[in-house]
């Protein structure tokens, strides 16, 4: 009998953008279920939207994909990852810069909870998307529209004007 591989992708999304949708995407390809789910992070100061906000702008910017569901959490990632049964974390990587980090916080899941993370590189054209760096340009009136999923683009300029 074949297993069923469940992931989970965790991350504040605040906002959402083209390179999260890629890895999703790609991980929609390599995995049965896709499990999402965006947090606070308390690291990085009050976001933008809030948890509501952002399940809606995840919901409505992921229905093209049907193994992929979304969830919030305020929990430890690996306690999550024992809710969802989630058999592997994913993370994606734009830059060498990235790795360090996100290779020390998998080493630290898995030293507790025995749970693997599997990192996907993002492709080129979305490596040098950022959340923090999107909000900046939108508050000033960039164009964010080629960066972001169109239910984000919406609402940061509702945000913004």
């Amino acid at each position: 009998m074949t297993k069923l591989a469940r992931v989970l992708y965790p991350g504040s999304f605040d906002p959402i953008h083209n390179g999260h949708v890629e890895i999703i995407e790609t991980a929609s390809t390599l995995f049965d279920e896709v499990v999402v789910a965006a947090m606070r992070n308390t690291q990085k100061g009050d976001g933008l939207f809030d948890l509501a906000e952002r399940e809606q702008m995840l919901v409505e910017s992921t229905n093209h994909l049907p193994n992929v569901s979304i969830t919030m959490f305020s929990s430890l990632v690996v306690d999550l990852a024992r809710q969802v049964n989630a058999d592997f974390i994913i993370k994606g990587l734009r830059a060498v810069s990235d790795f360090e980090n996100e290779l020390q916080m998998a080493q630290m899941n898995n030293s507790v909870s025995g749970v693997h993370t599997v990192f996907i590189p993002s492709a080129s054209r979305s490596s040098f998307l950022a959340s923090k760096f999107i909000r900046d340009f939108a508050r000033f009136g960039g164009d964010i529209t080629s960066m972001v999923p169109p239910p984000v683009a919406r609402r940061m300029k509702e945000k913004f004007g």
